[in-house]
């Protein structure tokens, strides 16, 4: 099993890691240690979760399917209707999800809707319109810009994407239930939280917003956040 990122060393260049997946393993000890410095709260939490990193799919296309299945709903229900997608379609790919019966789909626990995106996402890769080769040399908001081209991926779909299979280290989702929900818990007194205090808050983990937001998602879930 490949993790998100180990490793040490200072003076990292993060543009050389948005644009290469291969250089995630260089970056999440040394956000780890800046993110405990800075942040007495990061720093509890971190110590709570032990040696915790994200896993990596591997796959683009495993990666988008997943993040789909697990739009407005927890990370637990997530797991489970992956599971069972998983069980109908043991192997994952554009071909034979496509191929695959809408009542099998929806008997997996999936909406007629996510279907639909699903079937959109694999029309998206058997045609090329995902032109994946290039995607390490976009920044964070052209990549963004393009996703959300395809049916059913919106901004929180992508972030997820840049999160767990492109390994950006600065990512904040701001319409990430989790994390909304952890800021108030931890931030602001349990009391509802915007985007602009989310954003005042975050403020202080840049340019490592993807390893504070992994931290805040397993403090409230033990299961591991995976797409």
């Amino acid at each position: 099993m490949a993790y998100f990122g180990v490793g040490a060393g200072r003076g990292i260049n993060l543009q050389d890691i948005s644009k290469r997946a291969d250089m995630a393993l260089v970056f999440w000890e040394q956000a780890v240690a800046d993110l405990s410095a800075r942040d007495p709260v990061m720093d509890r939490i971190i110590q709570s979760c032990g040696d915790s990193m994200p896993e990596e799919r591997g796959e683009a296309f495993t990666t988008l399917a997943r993040a789909i299945v697990g739009q407005q709903i927890s990370v637990k229900a997530a797991a489970s209707v992956w599971q069972k997608v998983m069980a109908s379609i043991p192997e994952m790919t554009p071909e034979r999800l496509i191929a695959t019966e809408m009542d099998l789909l929806r008997a997996c626990g999936l909406s007629a809707r996510k279907v639909d995106y699903l079937r959109d996402l694999s029309r998206h890769f058997l045609e090329g319109t995902l032109a994946t080769a290039n995607w390490h040399d976009l920044d964070d908001e052209t990549l963004i810009r393009r996703l959300i081209e395809v049916k059913g991926i919106g901004r929180w779909t992508a972030e997820m994407f840049l999160i767990f299979y492109l390994h950006r280290p600065d990512v904040l989702p701001l319409d990430d239930i989790g994390l909304q929900r952890a800021v108030s818990m931890y931030y602001n007194g349990s009391q509802p939280v915007d985007k602009r205090t989310i954003r005042a808050v975050a403020e202080n983990w840049q340019p490592w917003r993807s390893v504070a937001t992994w931290y805040l998602w397993r403090s409230l879930d033990p299961v591991p956040v995976i797409y």
